[in-house]
C-alpha cells in the first residue's frame, strides 16, 4: 500500500490492522466507515467515497456487487494489484535480538504444524511463545507486537500473518507451510526460508532445528535489530 502513496492517502482497513498503518495521511478502521454495509443498507460511505479520485480495493476486488453499487461515484476504481517488487518493510526502533520466538496458530487448523512438535521444538531451542499457547495474545496492538517480533534471532511460525510480520521487521523466520502455495503466501525475505510438507506432520522437529540454526550462524551480527 505503501507504494501508491499520493498527495493524500487515506487507508481503510480492518481496525486492528490500523497501528501497522504508519504512512498514511489517515486511516480507519472498515467499520468505521460504514464500507461493509454498502449494498446492504444506506451508509456513510458512499458520501466519503465520493471526495476521493482513486481507489485501490482488496475489499472491492473480490465483491463486484460492491463495484456496481459505487460505479456512478466519480472515483477510479482499481483492483487490487500484485505486490510490486521489493520487500515490505515496517519500521520498528532498533533493539537486541536475543529471542527465539514460536508461534503455534495460523487462521486454520490446516495450516497449523502439529502442537506437540512445536513444543517439542520450544524445549530444545529454549525458545519462547509469540503467542501464549491458550492462543491469547502477548500483546494486541499489532505495532507493538511488531516491535517485540524484532526482538527475535530467530521467529518459528505457520503459514500466519504473524509470520508476515516478523519477516516484515527484518527478523530470520522459518515459515511452516502444508496446504499452501508458498509462491504465492510465504514471506518476501532473503532471511526466510519455507519447509513445506504435506501433510504437516511430515515436517520433522530435527529439521526444523536444523533449519533454525543453520539461520543462527548466518545471521549472528552484533544481536541489534531490526536486520537489514
Amino acid at each position: 500500500m505503501e507504494s501508491f502513496c499520493a498527495d493524500y492517502t487515506e487507508v481503510w482497513v480492518p481496525s486492528i490492522m490500523k497501528p501497522l498503518v504508519q504512512f498514511a495521511d489517515r486511516v480507519r478502521g472498515i467499520a468505521d466507515t460504514g464500507l461493509d454495509l454498502v449494498g446492504i443498507t444506506p451508509s456513510p460511505a458512499l458520501k466519503a467515497l465520493e471526495e476521493f479520485d482513486e481507489v485501490i480495493s482488496w475489499y472491492g476486488t473480490n465483491r463486484p456487487e460492491f463495484r456496481d453499487v459505487v460505479s456512478h461515484l466519480p472515483f477510479r476504481f482499481f483492483p487490487a494489484l500484485p505486490p510490486p517488487p521489493g520487500v515490505p518493510r515496517i519500521i520498528v526502533p532498533e533493539v537486541p535480538r536475543t529471542k527465539i520466538l514460536l508461534h503455534p496458530f495460523s487462521g486454520s487448523s490446516k495450516k497449523n504444524w502439529p502442537p506437540q512438535r512445536f513444543h517439542e521444538l520450544l524445549e530444545r531451542l529454549q525458545g519462547e511463545w509469540a503467542i501464549q499457547p491458550d492462543g491469547t495474545p502477548i500483546i494486541e496492538d499489532l505495532y507493538e507486537l511488531a516491535c517485540f517480533l524484532a526482538h527475535a534471532k530467530v521467529y518459528i511460525g505457520n503459514d500466519s500473518g504473524i509470520t508476515h510480520l516478523a519477516a516484515a521487521v527484518g527478523t530470520p523466520v522459518v515459515a511452516l507451510f502444508g496446504p499452501m502455495d508458498p509462491a504465492i503466501w510465504a514471506p518476501r525475505t532473503e532471511k526466510s526460508v519455507v519447509i513445506k510438507r504435506e501433510p504437516m506432520d511430515q515436517i520433522s522437529v530435527d529439521e526444523v532445528a536444523d533449519t533454525v540454526e543453520s539461520l543462527l550462524r548466518t545471521y549472528s551480527t552484533d544481536g541489534t535489530g531490526p536486520g537489514q
